[in-house]
């Protein structure tokens, strides 16, 4: 192609990147930014790349918050803020430690936000553990025992089995790992990736220290804790 034509090509797409620019309604971006809390730029950006389509641009800023989140899960926390959360009439309570890098992040609105969020799922949604990583390597064999004499039952060969059997594990760790759980307030959204999203924001790695919950006249209440990231800081 001749130099020419590279140049024609390059004004051509910028003329298409203004026109979309032009055309993205300042009242997308404001309802982008508040059901992603992303900021403005970024929304814009994503609104620009899907051509005006919220929900896709929605995805896509959740990709780069989960791509942010992976790129700082080394950074130690060694900050953060204890919440509570006592559900209406006094029955359930929560205690929920939530962890960053910094003392000035904790204090944000965000991050007490994301604080108060949590805590009031794990009142709702009664997770037993923190992440995958942290069931009990005698929960783990209880339950694939169970899923495995399960599909055995249906006289599948051992390859299906072993394939319904991670599937089943998979829904598993859905079910009783808060990181895992769909968001109670949005079930297009897990907990790992609502926290993801704070991350992108915030800028700071944010973790899930412990959180214990407590209901009243249960025989036994839920603590769950996991081990923080040794790792040095970026």
């Amino acid at each position: 192609m001749s130099l020419d034509g590279r140049q024609g090509d390059a004004e051509s797409r910028k003329r298409e990147t203004r026109t979309v620019s032009e055309k993205i309604d300042a009242k997308l971006v404001k309802e982008l930014r508040e059901k992603s809390g992303a900021p403005i730029g970024d929304c814009l950006k994503a609104l620009q790349e899907t051509k005006g389509d919220i929900e896709g641009a929605f995805v896509v800023l959740r990709k780069r918050g989960m791509a942010s989140a992976q790129k700082k899960a080394a950074r130690t926390t060694n900050e953060g803020a204890v919440g509570t959360y006592i559900h209406a009439g006094g029955k359930i309570g929560v205690l929920l430690e939530l962890n960053c890098e910094s003392d000035f992040v904790a204090r944000t609105e965000d991050f007490q936000e994301l604080l108060k969020d949590i805590a009031m799922h794990i009142a709702a949604s009664d997770p037993r553990f923190v992440k995958p990583e942290d069931v009990t390597a005698a929960d783990l064999e209880r339950e694939k025992d169970i899923f495995r004499a399960q599909a055995a039952a249906t006289g599948k060969p051992a390859p299906v089995i072993e394939k319904i059997v991670d599937g089943k594990m998979a829904k598993f760790y859905e079910e009783v790992c808060l990181l895992e759980q769909p968001f109670i307030k949005d079930q297009a959204v897990s907990i790992k990736e609502l926290i993801a999203t704070k991350v992108g924001k915030l800028g700071e790695n944010i973790t899930v220290r412990r959180f214990a919950r407590f209901k009243v006249g249960a025989p036994d209440w839920t603590v769950a804790t996991t081990k923080p990231v040794e790792a040095a800081t970026e």
